[in-house]
């Protein structure tokens, strides 16, 4: 399955969700693209609220339905409580720890970063964004790459980082020094009904 090259805002209005998690999709147009937005939109049925959710992560990590799909499937197989394994699978993805460390301002820029081999993992070159991180490794950019325009924009953007990540400014590397905690991560997303729909 081919890979989506569209408009984030879009579809980000599309399941009435912020995938970039900024808000910024919405602060504008608070309703659906189209011609007529909401207005031919009626409640949806159970099934239709489960599979928005899982819509709305998918988009958010920019994963395709097999990925996404398989990734449910090795949460089930972790001890623990299912949904809150599953988002955090997805959180260890070297694609989105490079996100959120900073290197890129977007999830789709982070995999671009990773898969043209500008990232690095505990000193190794890693281009695969679905690279499953382990604690205690440590994600930087090859030496030559640390002073591309596009990285340090992205840097100068940084407000604030999540405390799973430890980021050394100096060195420009970020370890992955815990699992997230469920508070941690996105509160719009219900991730129990994304246990319903595949449970089906």
């Amino acid at each position: 399955m081919s890979r989506y090259t569209g408009s984030e805002y879009k579809r980000s209005r599309r399941v009435g969700f912020s995938t970039t998690e900024t808000g910024k999709e919405l602060a504008r147009r608070p309703y659906g693209p189209g011609q007529h937005g909401n207005a031919r939109r009626g409640k949806l049925s159970d099934y239709g609220v489960q599979l928005k959710e899982k819509q709305k992560v998918r988009f958010m990590y920019g994963l395709s339905e097999r990925q996404l799909k398989k990734t449910f499937v090795e949460a089930s197989k972790i001890k623990g409580i299912h949904g809150t394994n599953f988002l955090r699978l997805l959180e260890s993805r070297l694609d989105n720890l490079v996100y959120r460390i900073g290197f890129a301002s977007t999830r789709r820029g982070a995999r671009q970063l990773v898969n043209h081999g500008h990232v690095t993992v505990n000193g190794k070159k890693v281009d695969i964004p679905s690279y499953r991180v382990k604690i205690g490794d440590v994600i930087s950019l090859k030496d030559k790459d640390k002073e591309l325009k596009v990285v340090l924009e992205a840097l100068s953007k940084v407000t604030k980082r999540v405390e799973f990540i430890n980021y050394d400014d100096k060195k420009m590397e970020g370890t992955y020094v815990r699992l997230p905690e469920r508070s941690e991560l996105n509160a719009d997303i219900n991730e129990a009904l994304i246990v319903e729909f595949y449970n089906k």
